[in-house]
């Protein structure tokens, strides 16, 4: 898969698994992902959550999509996105936030970039071949 193909690929399937860690434990949970871009990969939390403590921690972490016999595995460095325009944007578009942020506050959402990225992509037919990692 091209660059351009990876990014199509995980916008297309945002429900994906984060890997984090957590001192020596690796942590690992279901996420949405808001949207892969050349700067790229958007995600949010709560500031209460340990995923945004464990972020804090260790900026390291890989995320796993998977649709249709595809995974493409993109392991990167969690940036902190301090920008009051993304927060609404990102709440505008899940109507699920609204509630939340109207109850506590936008100062709770955490918006986070994955940056220095590098996929690996694997299907059935590669299963028997070296993992490749591809800068996105």
């Amino acid at each position: 898969m091209t660059r351009e193909q990876i990014l199509e690929f995980l916008n297309a399937n945002p429900v994906c698994h984060l890997a984090t860690c957590e001192g020596k434990q690796p942590r690992v949970r279901g996420m949405m992902m808001y949207r892969a871009d050349s700067t790229g990969l958007i995600f949010h939390t709560g500031n209460y959550k340990s995923l945004a403590k464990q972020l804090l921690a260790n900026k390291r972490v890989e995320v796993c999509f998977d649709s249709q016999g595809t995974q493409v595995r993109v392991a990167g460095i969690a940036e902190i996105v301090e920008d009051m325009g993304l927060k609404k944007e990102i709440v505008e578009a899940r109507p699920f936030l609204k509630p939340w942020v109207e109850e506590h506050g936008y100062e709770l959402l955490v918006v986070f970039r994955v940056t220095q990225c590098q996929a690996a992509v694997w299907t059935m037919a590669t299963n028997f071949e070296p993992t490749q990692y591809q800068k996105l």
